[in-house]
């Protein structure tokens, strides 16, 4: 893969993978002679317990070649096929998930799949499992993804949250999916495009504030006359409205992290990382 300049999108400089939002930088899967590279996760820095697993995939490893070098899991981009089912069983044989993730039709609505339901490929925005074995998953490449567990790891959850998803009301609907008391669970956000990078109209602004006043703490006036969007900030404003009682993460900028992280905002035909969440059985 070539090498990529850091692009800042965050007015602060680039944090590891030891900041806030993951513990460390995971070991890395070796592949095999096809890939010539290794795959390398996130791990959510959260006290999640103990059935809980959860990750997020970077752009580093896999068979993807340029635009979508070189770990894309998304079919819907255009790249050839096999390249992204590869890519997929790297990702299962690498986490060692208990079955394939319930891979959605991603419209920035608010609809929530159950990870154990029948229908292939469900069109929505969210995914909730309360049954060990089944894998939640979002694809992301800018919008902000969220898991979700509660205290005693009964159930799980992830949503892909766009402007329009979060909104829309899309992580409200996955915490009342979950059917557990809100206070008791907790989150994580994970990369998403930064607060210096994400610029939007006035008519953003307004579908947040009609929502709830305070989330005017999340835009700041552009130079160009329009609005810089925090994402992750209006996650956590959306957690809090759904009562959500932890959260944790928001410490990556996808746009400006060319090296680690697929950027739609900053080079339009791309791939897309996965953020996965399962209970072990």
């Amino acid at each position: 893969m070539k090498t990529r300049r850091r692009r800042d999108g965050t007015g602060s400089r680039r944090a590891p993978l030891t900041q806030v939002g993951a513990r460390r930088r995971d070991s890395r899967y070796p592949g095999d002679a096809g890939t010539g590279a290794a795959i390398e996760l996130i791990r959510p820095d959260w006290p999640a317990p103990a059935p809980v697993r959860a990750a997020t995939t970077t752009r580093r490893g896999g068979a993807s070649k340029a635009p979508f070098d070189s770990f894309n899991l998304a079919h819907e981009v255009g790249e050839e096929r096999a390249a992204v089912e590869r890519n997929r069983a790297l990702l299962a044989d690498r986490l060692g998930l208990p079955a394939p993730p319930r891979w959605l039709s991603q419209v920035h609505g608010r609809e929530v799949a159950v990870a154990h339901g029948t229908v292939d490929t469900p069109v929505a925005d969210a995914c909730v499992s309360d049954r060990p074995g089944h894998v939640c998953v979002v694809l992301t490449a800018d919008c902000v993804p969220v898991v979700l567990c509660d205290r005693e790891g009964r159930a799980v959850g992830a949503a892909h949250g766009g402007w329009r998803g979060l909104a829309g009301g899309v992580i409200a609907s996955a915490v009342a999916a979950m059917q557990v008391p809100p206070e008791g669970l907790m989150a994580w956000i994970g990369p998403a495009i930064g607060p210096g990078a994400y610029e939007v109209g006035n008519e953003v602004r307004e579908a947040f504030l009609d929502r709830d006043p305070k989330a005017s703490g999340a835009f700041a006036p552009s130079p160009a006359g329009r609005w810089l969007a925090d994402l992750a900030a209006l996650a956590r404003l959306e957690l809090e409205r759904a009562g959500v009682g932890s959260v944790h993460g928001g410490g990556f900028c996808t746009y400006s992290d060319e090296e680690r992280f697929y950027s739609y905002r900053r080079d339009g035909r791309t791939g897309r990382m996965a953020t996965l969440i399962w209970l072990s059985e």
